[in-house]
Order: structure tokens, then C-alpha cells, then sequence
């Protein structure tokens, strides 16, 4: 029984095939710059050509072509062309694909479960455009390409934001007026919730007890960060908010700054209101502070003796800790520290600036094994044998949650 899971952005499709009777990956890929404009010589602006890849996992066979790709229904069909392909593809037929799952980073109040598509589902999207419109507008494209590709496959929502839903009132509500926070939805909805799920739910398997009276702090470190607070298997806050703006420093996003600076940066650097929402997301971070948002680039350029880059890792260590500190005073403890993603898997200089000097908490990180642990399959215990709470560096599985629970979707119809 094979699932197909599909990450629609705005330029890129990535996609994996699940095996659903071992959870196995069977093949992967992705088709990136979907209908990127360039210049040409002239000054005229044609297409640029895109790029798909592609890779079955069984004997390591790959495909790559490049060619204009002008948008996410050329995507599909190259996606699908592979998949079937007689040299390199899984399948003879799309009958074999038992169903589609799509990533949704944010569902609003709208969708908050996995959820099959139908016209009403497309509807409920469709709502979540106003408050987030570049994730959104590439969701409906990729939805769109699977439906006219494969009309009789049915298609499964699973929502970003459905694992943060738990969150008590006084978690996710912005002391504004009742009446706009109604109107314009605003609350705080988190993200990564697929990620801080699975990785919440594998420290809770490795501390050796049910769900219930557990307390796991998730780390979840990359281009984008976010840090969550899971009580009892359940979300009951997280850092991430209205956004994927708020929280620690970021790769290009300056994450939760003083709101006060907003307008004063607006009127002394002369940046328009429409212009704002980018600067602070992809012109801050480590971008902003050192010129990259590639934390090997960061680290190299520390040996170099780079000190704003100096600065900016230490503020991401220092504010993790942060989060973990207040997150273990909300929960009234903490069982386990969880660290995942690109950075929080294979960055042991982060862990240690997050992790040291919290024996407090009765947190106490293992040096040694911290600068060996790598990204494996299996989570990594890298805390000291006398500490109270258990540091764990866990491999995420954002893909493989999508794929569990479009089928557990499809199942029950």
C-alpha cells in the first residue's frame, strides 16, 4: 500500500513515497523554481528553466531534468511521470497509490485534524489565505495538480497547526480586543506540529512510561525554530505564534522582537508597511546579523573571528534556554529536553549553550557525548548519567506523520 506525501511551496514540490506495510521510503523528490521569472540579456524576463530530481530508494536509481516548469500542475505531472516511469518509476499504475497526504502549515480555526479533501475542505482553505497567504496560495497550487492528476485518489489534509490546538486560552490569546482578535483571527497557532508530535511522542516511548504525567520540551532548530511545551502527549505552548515570526532568532526571520521597533525601523529606514512583513522574515536572523543564514556558514565565519557571528549564535543558544527555563516553570517540570531538526540534530554547539549552566532544573548535558551524538534513526541520550531530566537529540519524521495519518484518514471512510 503506498502513500504519497506531497510538500507543496511556492516554487517547489517535494514528495515521498511511503511503503505503508514497513513505513519505508520508497522513492523521493522534489521539482523546485516552478515558474521562476529570470532576465535575460536583453532585460526582458522569460521563464528560468526548473529542476526536477528524483531518487528510488531500493537500488539508489536517480533521475534529474531541467527544463521550464510553469507551474504546480506541470510539477505533478513531471512528479507522477517519474513514479511511473518504466527506467526509475514504483509504479505501473496511479490505482497503486492509496492515497494522497499534503502538508498544511497552517489550517487556522478552520481545519485542526486531518482532514479528507472535498469541496467544503477546499472552501475552509481557501479562508486561511488572509492570514497565511504565501503557504496557502502554494498548498491550493499543489492540491490542485494532485486533483487533476489524479481525480479518483483521495486527498488528505494534514495540518501543521492541528498538534498546537490543546493549548489553553491563556496560551494562545493576544491581549487585544476581543472583537479584532475575533474578526481576524488572530491567536497564536504554532507550527512544526507534525515534527514536535513525532519527537515528543518518541521521548515519551524512550522514557519508558504512557503520555500521561509526562513533560517534554521540543526543540525544533533549522532555517525556522520553534520550541514547544508538551504535557501529557499534548501541546500547551509553543513559541511560534500568529506566525512563524515570533520566537528564537531564526535563519533570516528576527523572531520576537520589542513591537515598538517595527514602526520606529519603518519610519527611519524609510520601509513601507507592505514591505515590513519581509524585511523582518527574510532580511533579519543570522542573515541580517552576519550575512548568512546557513549556521555552518556562521560557525565558519566565528573560527574567522567574526564576532556579530559570535553574537547570533549565542543568542540562539541563550534564548533557547530561555524557553526551556519558562517552559519547565508552565509545566511545573520537565521530564525531557528534545532537540531535532537541521540545527537541533547536528549542531552540538547549540546544545551545549542551551543545555549548560541549567542544573537548576536538574538539566545537566553530557559534553562528551553531546560532540558525538549526529542525526541518526534513533534518538541519541546525550545527558550526564546523574542528571534528573534525560537530553535527548531525536531524527524527526515530519514526512512519515503525514503518511500515518492519511491513511488512518482513508481508512475510516
Amino acid at each position: 500500500m503506498y502513500v504519497l506525501v506531497v510538500n507543496a511551496g511556492s516554487s517547489s514540490l517535494k514528495y515521498q513515497v511511503f511503503n505503508m506495510e514497513n513505513e519505508e521510503v520508497i522513492a523521493k523528490g522534489v521539482v523546485e523554481k516552478i515558474g521562476v521569472m529570470k532576465t535575460d540579456e536583453s532585460g526582458a524576463k522569460v521563464p528560468a528553466d526548473g529542476i526536477t530530481t528524483y531518487k528510488r530508494l531500493s537500488d539508489g536509481t536517480e533521475n534529474r531534468q531541467e527544463m521550464v516548469i510553469a507551474n504546480h500542475s506541470v510539477a505533478t505531472e513531471l512528479m507522477l511521470g517519474n513514479l511511473l516511469s518504466a527506467e526509475h518509476g514504483i509504479i505501473k499504475s496511479l490505482d497503486e497509490i492509496y492515497a494522497v497526504g499534503h502538508r498544511v502549515v497552517n489550517g487556522g480555526k478552520w481545519l485542526t485534524k486531518p482532514t479528507l479533501v472535498n469541496d467544503s475542505v477546499i472552501a475552509d482553505l481557501r479562508k486561511c489565505l488572509d492570514i497565511a497567504p504565501v503557504h496557502t496560495k502554494a498548498h491550493l497550487m499543489g492540491l490542485e495538480g494532485c486533483i487533476e492528476h489524479m481525480p479518483k485518489t483521495p486527498q488528505v489534509l494534514v495540518i501543521d497547526t492541528a498538534f498546537h490546538s490543546t493549548m489553553p486560552k491563556k496560551a494562545y490569546t493576544y491581549p487585544i480586543k476581543k472583537e479584532t482578535r475575533e474578526r481576524l483571527s488572530i491567536r497564536r497557532y504554532g507550527f512544526h506540529g507534525s515534527s514536535h508530535r513525532y519527537v515528543s511522542a518518541k521521548a515519551i516511548e524512550y522514557l519508558g512510561k504512557g503520555a500521561e504525567g509526562t513533560k517534554v520540551i521540543t526543540c525544533h532548530l533549522g532555517n525556522g525554530s520553534s520550541i514547544g511545551a508538551v504535557k501529557d502527549g499534548k501541546i500547551v505552548d509553543t513559541s511560534m505564534g500568529f506566525t512563524p515570526l515570533e520566537g528564537v532568532i531564526m535563519g533570516s526571520r528576527c523572531g520576537s522582537i520589542d513591537p515598538a521597533i517595527v514602526p520606529f525601523v519603518m519610519e527611519n529606514e524609510g520601509i513601507a508597511a507592505k514591505d515590513m512583513g519581509d524585511w523582518m522574515n527574510k532580511e533579519c536572523g543570522f542573515l541580517g546579523m552576519c550575512g548568512s543564514s546557513d549556521l555552518r556558514d556562521v560557525e565558519r565565519m566565528i573560527g574567522e573571528g567574526n564576532e556579530e557571528a559570535k553574537l547570533a549564535l549565542d543568542i540562539l543558544g541563550y534564548q533557547v534556554k530561555k524557553y526551556v527555563g519558562s517552559y519547565a516553570a508552565a509545566m511545573n517540570g520537565v521530564d525531557a529536553v528534545v532537540f531535532t531538526a537541521g540545527i537541533g540534530e547536528n549542531n552540538p554547539t547549540i546544545r551545549q549553550l542551551a543545555m549548560e549552566g541549567m542544573e537548576f532544573f536538574g538539566i545537566k548535558i553530557d559534553p562528551e557525548k553531546n560532540k558525538n551524538a549526529r542525526s541518526l534513526a534513533e534518538p541519541i541520550d546525550i545527558s550526564a548519567d546523574d542528571s534528573k531530566v534525560r537530553i535527548y537529540v531525536i531524527f524527526t519524521n515530519e514526512e512519515l506523520v503525514i503518511a500515518r495519518d492519511t491513511k488512518e484518514v482513508v481508512d475510516n471512510l
